[in-house]
This record gives C-alpha cells, structure tokens and sequence, in this order.
C-alpha cells in the first residue's frame, strides 16, 4: 500500500511531504485509511530535537480513521469499523494494564524507536525502514497500526473531532481530574491554555473548582479558555498566584497544571510559589529531554508538603476512558468543536505548525 505523509529526513528539520510504502498489516494488526488528524506540540518537540527520535520519522500521534484492512487472525476487528489512535498502546497483560495504569502499559517503551516489539518496521521511505511516531503514524492518509492502539467508537460520532481525544483531551482532562484530584470549591491555576491546558481547564471546571484560573500570554487563548470553562484568565503567573491567594486567605492555589508549550525551569518554579501548603505541582508539559530540569526549593518542598506529580496521557486508560469522553462530547459535557481552530491539509503541516508557536491555534487539525 502506498500512502502520502508527512516525514522529518533530519533533526532539526521541518516537515516534508512524501510518498511511503506499507507493508500489509500482520495479525494484530490493521490498516486504517485516516479521516482526521490533531497537530499535537509533541510532534514539533521531534521536529526541533527535544524529543529524540530515529529518521526518516512519519509524524502524527492524534488521530481516527476508518478499518481498511485486517491482519491475518485479528479477532474482533472488521473493515469499516471506526477507530480513534491511543498515542499510548495498551496491551491489557503487563502489571501496569493490570492494575488500571493503562497509559503506563510497557508496549510504551518503543514509541520513540517507532518500530514494533521485535524491532521490525511497517513503512520504509525511498526504501529505508521509516519510524512511526508512536508506533501509529496519523500524519499519513493511510498507516499500519497495532491493534493495541486502536479504539472503536461509535460511527455516528465526527471523526475530524473524535481524533482530539487520542492525545490532546485526556491528557489535559486528566491532568486535572486525575494527577491534579480537583475537587469540587477548590482554586486551580491552569499555566498555559493550548491543546493540552484548554482541556485542564475544562477537566477543572467540571470537577468542581470554584475558581478555574486560566494562564497563557495569548489573549485569544484565554478568550477561549473562559469559553471552555475559566473563571478568571490572566497573562502572567504573577498575577494569577495573587488572585489565587485573594480568594483563598493568602493560601494560594490548591493546585497549579503546568502544561505550556516548552517546559522550561522558572515555570515549574513559577506553579510551586504559586500552590498552597499540602498543595499539588502537575507537570504535564515537555522540554527538551536532555536539559529541561525541575528545581523548587527544598526546604518548602519539605516543610509545606507540597507534591510535585508527573502526568502521562492525564493517567488515562486509553481503552475506557476514550470511548467514555465520546460519550461525554455526545451528551453536550465536554467540549470538542470549540477546540479546533483551523482545519488544514496534509500540504499545510508546516503551515499549521507555524500557526500554533505563533499563538493562532489552539488546536489545528489535519482533513484527508
């Protein structure tokens, strides 16, 4: 099967347009041709070398299509069923699957290899066996994928908003409900408000915060955060960590999301002063993976017993709770269409790019 994607040949480098070849799905295995794709940051973080991967390297890890091929004595599957990609597979088996840490499965440990568990690849490109971001690949109108990164859905749910949820959704949701445990009266500051901390927004707000205070520089992004769920938007940390202590006796914020863009040092910094004693740090955003470092004084850390929480996919179960936040879109609870800026083609991969380090985006999405 051939395809058209979008592929780095170097790091640092920008996307290039190209032909790929597929192998046939093996048992297991299906070949999804794709509806939709989301344009996630962590594919730029490959682009600029934060995220090391091996090239060539077919890009996209939010995304949903439509079954097109079934592997050899793959149960379960049939061509036409709809499917959103968890960015993290889940084999159902290992201690982590078994104990409800779905998106700690350890299928995870060759995502950035982009191959399959043996080592074997689906794609090559001008002949050389190509990585597969997330070993799924949605910058493609077609790719090969595990089935244990597949999720049916309904098919009368919109797949070119289904594909939010295979990544950008629950990871912010998450971040919220989950590593963040909002409860309902409580002040959350949310510290950046794209793909990821629009849905922390919404997360927060839906599990009860009285004060949901949105933090980004962008003013079209705090806009839309108040649209979603805010109660209270600022441009700076400094002014946001002073209403937090105005509404809360000088406590500060009962938790602070971190989900900008780029994870640099003063932010997690920034999100520790700003949380209250007993108070929780969510650290969702990424950096580079050689050099981003998170530093907080000891001393506080100890004597406010403050936490400082890493956060996968929000803790999600990418098998139940996909299919769970469909349902919550369907039933008016959660907000999808609001999320997605523009739509682009897969020609205009760079162009979507550029629009979301310049603040235009809170999510592109990719139509085939």
């Amino acid at each position: 099967m051939k395809s058209r994607g979008a592929v780095l040949k170097q790091v640092p480098g920008k996307w290039e347009v190209v032909d790929i070849e597929w192998e046939e799905p093996q048992q297991g295995e299906l070949g999804v041709r794709m509806v939709a794709s989301g344009m996630c940051h962590s594919d730029d973080h490959c682009c600029t070398g934060d995220i090391p991967v091996a090239t060539p390297f077919i890009g996209g890890h939010e995304g949903a299509g439509v079954v097109e091929t079934v592997g050899p004595n793959t149960d379960g599957w049939e061509v036409g069923d709809h499917v959103v990609m968890s960015f993290l597979p889940g084999c159902g088996k290992c201690r982590w699957c078994a104990s409800g840490q779905q998106n700690l499965c350890d299928m995870g440990a060759i995502l950035l290899a982009g191959s399959r568990q043996d080592g074997s690849f689906r794609a090559t490109v001008d002949g050389d066996d190509a990585a597969q971001m997330c070993t799924i690949s949605t910058f493609s109108d077609y790719t090969v994928i595990d089935t244990a990164s597949a999720v049916k859905v309904e098919k009368d749910i919109p797949l070119e908003r289904a594909c939010l949820v295979g990544c950008g959704v629950g990871t912010g949701w998450g971040s919220a409900v989950n590593s963040a445990e909002v409860k309902p009266g409580q002040t959350v500051i949310v510290m950046g408000c794209g793909g990821i901390g629009m849905n922390a927004v919404q997360g927060a707000a839906h599990a009860g915060a009285a004060h949901v205070i949105a933090v980004d520089p962008v003013g079209f992004k705090t806009e839309v955060a108040q649209q979603v769920g805010a109660t209270h938007a600022f441009d700076n940390m400094e002014a946001a960590t002073e209403f937090a202590q105005s509404v809360t006796n000088g406590q500060g914020a009962d938790s602070v999301i971190v989900t900008v863009g780029v994870l640099e040092e003063e932010h997690t910094a920034q999100a520790f002063a700003a949380t209250r004693k007993a108070g929780t740090v969510v650290v969702t955003g990424l950096g580079n993976a050689e050099t981003s470092k998170v530093t907080v004084p000891a001393f506080e850390l100890t004597l406010f017993q403050k936490r400082i929480q890493g956060s996968l996919f929000g803790e999600s179960s990418p098998t139940r709770d996909i299919p769970w936040m469909l349902s919550m879109y369907q039933n008016g609870q959660l907000k999808l269409d609001e999320l997605v800026t523009k739509e682009y083609s897969l020609d205009e991969v760079n162009q979507g790019y550029d629009d979301m380090r310049d603040g235009k985006n809170v999510r592109g999405v990719i139509i085939y």
